[in-house]
């Protein structure tokens, strides 16, 4: 299951998020979302875990609690929608 993590503090790691995820199981990826332009976090991310009864458990006990100092979203992401194409501007 793939798990939104958001409000993040600019400062956490893909590292942080999979040490605080993996207490409740195995934990396939974590991956902090960052500005392409810039390199600095946008304060949410992602981690993957391949049970659901351990995601599940996650998100409930990682939602709106205290992770280094900002309260937390934690939900089951949704898929991406599908955004039109971004025009070039000349």
């Amino acid at each position: 299951m793939n798990i939104y993590i958001g409000n993040l503090p600019y400062s956490v790691t893909d590292g942080d998020l999979r040490d605080a995820f993996s207490k409740f199981g195995q934990v396939n990826s974590s991956n902090i979302i960052s500005d392409k332009f810039s390199g600095r976090s946008k304060g949410f991310g992602f981690v993957d875990m391949p049970n659901d009864g351990e995601a599940r458990e996650a998100i409930e006990a990682m939602n709106d609690k205290d992770f280094k100092g900002r309260t937390i979203k934690v939900n089951e992401a949704r898929p991406r929608e599908q955004r039109p194409p971004k025009r070039e501007h000349y």
